[in-house]
């Protein structure tokens, strides 16, 4: 199980867009792909989960991925978010 916190620099944190550009990256992989905003760990390969969690700019997440692949899932999602998710 692999873990990071990452900081969302997206102007408007992550709504619609962003969260399905979140959610592809995630469902790429094979592994179980979370993240974890205050007392929240939700799937990130939900997009309602994702928009439920309200994460706005500024806001630090903790990524986890955990199972076959999760190097390269780890990889792909802090890349995802630190290029801005297509914003």
């Amino acid at each position: 199980m692999l873990k990071q916190e990452v900081t969302i620099s997206n102007p408007t944190g992550l709504h619609l867009r962003p969260a399905g550009v979140f959610c592809n990256t995630a469902s790429y992989y094979n592994c179980k792909v979370l993240f974890q905003h205050e007392e929240t760990v939700a799937n990130a390969k939900s997009v309602l989960s994702v928009l439920g969690a309200c994460i706005k700019k500024g806001d630090k997440i903790v990524l986890i991925c955990d199972g076959e692949d999760e190097a390269d899932a780890m990889k792909a999602m802090v890349s995802a978010v630190e290029d801005g998710l297509g914003e």
